[in-house]
């Protein structure tokens, strides 16, 4: 059996907190555990599939352009390299000299966090956290990007947003590196290790 690592986009799953001080683990982190274990051991991947994932999927190229070009980056391309350490493993979007960004293709103009102050789920928070760990930067910033959901994958009426400012269509939130963060998610971490030792099959 490999070593655990944690995927970054997999952080928000272990640091769920137990319902009682007695458990170490969570049944979120548990259930994430057993998955991972069943990849493991089968040699398979766990697809998760529904129709946000499928166009952040399809549009991920465009919508990496689209941040590149609203957010007036460098000439930069998107980021293929996977960055691994002891304890964590991840792909960030885009890696810049001073910053690592992520980007997200949100499905409408209703789960657009047009006007979030800080950033709506507490999962993509640890992903950066890692990212940002893995890279050694110290600066990185979620993005979210509001780009039309193809016809082939919704029944919804057609909503059409190319004519809009590109304010309504684009929201960015910053971060600052963690080190405590990256602590707990490590200690979590080894937790984990030690709890596969006590499974049974």
């Amino acid at each position: 059996m490999k070593n655990f690592k944690c995927r970054a986009s997999a952080g928000g799953h272990l640091m769920t907190n137990a319902r009682t001080k007695k458990e170490i683990l969570s049944k979120t982190t548990i259930s994430y555990l057993e998955d991972w274990l069943k990849e493991s051991i089968y040699n398979v991947r766990k697809e998760i599939k529904n129709k946000y994932l499928t166009k952040g999927l399809d549009l991920e190229d465009m919508a990496i352009d689209k941040a590149i070009d609203w957010l007036d980056l460098p000439m930069i391309l998107k980021n293929e390299k996977n960055f691994e350490d002891d304890f964590f493993t991840g792909t960030p979007d885009i890696i810049t000299k001073d910053e690592v960004l992520d980007i997200k293709c949100s499905w409408d103009c209703f789960t657009f966090p047009l006007f979030e102050k800080e950033i709506p789920t507490k999962g993509y928070e640890y992903q950066l956290q890692i990212y940002m760990h893995l890279t050694g930067l110290k600066k990185a910033r979620l993005v979210y990007v509001l780009l039309n959901t193809p016809d082939e994958l919704t029944w919804e009426d057609k909503k059409d947003y190319n004519s809009l400012d590109k304010k309504y269509r684009i929201k960015t939130f910053s971060l600052d590196y963690n080190e405590e963060i990256i602590k707990d998610l490590q200690t979590r971490i080894i937790n984990v290790r030690e709890y596969i030792k006590t499974i049974e099959l």
